[in-house]
């Protein structure tokens, strides 16, 4: 009886596994490996994410160079036709000439505060055009540099973070130098 009874434990076991031993044939990656691939992850996250904000200061900056070509030729059109000699007063009174587009009447464009001021009194009349980053703090900087172009349609440029540039700073070649894309 003992050894039948055996027996059919020994059937039964067979018959029915544990839920443990069902699984252990199957493959997966274990803690150990998926540790080792979210590491690789940051690190290449770490190396890729300040390459990535570099680039876009630079695109921002090459924006705002661009922007401020614009404006000089905008505002030589506006002097040539509707200003009667004069500038534009500022961004706004181009873009409502259709001289620039809103985004840049507006003031603010890729990462950059722009600024066109005219001094008509002045003769001959002159403006200053001016470019800012937005953020100057230093994971959400727009960009590297200040920029500035009067009448004369030379881009200066500055590393230097600070407010707007007048005439007489933008035109100091120790504090605005030529760049060196004109």
């Amino acid at each position: 009886m003992r050894d039948k009874l055996l027996t059919s434990l020994i059937i039964f076991r067979k018959e029915h596994p544990k839920e443990m031993q069902k699984h252990k044939g199957q493959s997966g990656f274990s803690l150990i490996e998926l540790l080792i691939v979210v590491a690789i992850i940051g690190i290449i996250a770490a190396i890729a994410i300040p390459n990535l904000l570099a680039s876009r200061r630079a695109a921002n900056e090459g924006s705002a160079q661009s922007s401020l070509r614009t404006i000089h030729s905008s505002q030589a059109t506006f002097q040539a036709t509707v200003g009667n000699g004069l500038f534009a007063a500022d961004l706004t009174a181009l873009g409502g000439q259709n001289l620039v587009d809103g985004t840049l009447a507006g003031g603010t464009k890729s990462g950059y505060t722009i600024a066109s001021t005219a001094d008509n009194v002045a003769v001959p009349p002159t403006f200053l055009t001016t470019a800012v980053p937005v953020s100057t703090a230093a994971i959400t900087r727009t960009g590297n540099r200040r920029f500035c172009m009067i009448e004369d349609g030379v881009m200066r440029a500055s590393p230097a973070d600070g407010a707007a540039p007048n005439r007489a700073t933008c035109t100091t070649p120790a504090t605005f130098p030529v760049t060196g894309n004109n």
